[in-house]
């Protein structure tokens, strides 16, 4: 299974939660349309069909990797 990019997945799952604060407060057709647009591609990105099992999923994928900046398993330099 193809896996999301770290900083694409982080920037999926800010826009969904910006756009369900953005919905309920204005709750138009444009903040519907592109919440419905980007719970979409969230499930998709994550190959779920829930947005509640797709924030999950990104989670568990996020815990996984190192935050941007983070040393990685092999950037890690040990000192004795």
């Amino acid at each position: 299974m193809l896996m999301a990019n770290p900083a694409t997945l982080r920037n999926l799952v800010k826009r969904y939660e910006t756009l369900r604060s953005t919905h309920a407060r204005l709750g138009t057709s444009e903040s519907s349309r592109q919440l419905e647009d980007v719970s979409y591609t969230l499930c998709v990105i994550t190959g779920t069909r829930t947005v509640p099992d797709a924030l999950a999923a990104a989670a568990a994928r996020l815990h996984a990797v190192p935050a941007a900046g983070s040393p990685g398993p092999a950037e890690v330099q040990l000192t004795a």
